[in-house]
């Protein structure tokens, strides 16, 4: 019968290398700017989700709350 041995750290993996590891294991923040019709912060390359607008043209008609 063969026994497969597992592969198993020689040493305890140190608080500093691990962190040194992870510092590129982060959130990043979504490219925003801001919609020239109205200035409201939009994700790039999307519809204005205020207005409706896109690229200086009406999208999407936003129903007006009263």
């Amino acid at each position: 019968m063969v026994v497969k041995k597992m592969a198993v750290p020689q040493r305890r993996t140190s608080k500093t290398r691990k962190r040194k590891r992870r510092t590129h294991f982060k959130l990043t923040v979504p490219g925003m700017h801001a919609c020239p019709s109205c200035g409201e912060m939009t994700a790039g390359h999307r519809a204005c989700s205020s207005c409706g607008t896109y690229k200086g043209r009406t999208v999407v008609e936003m129903k007006i709350a009263e």
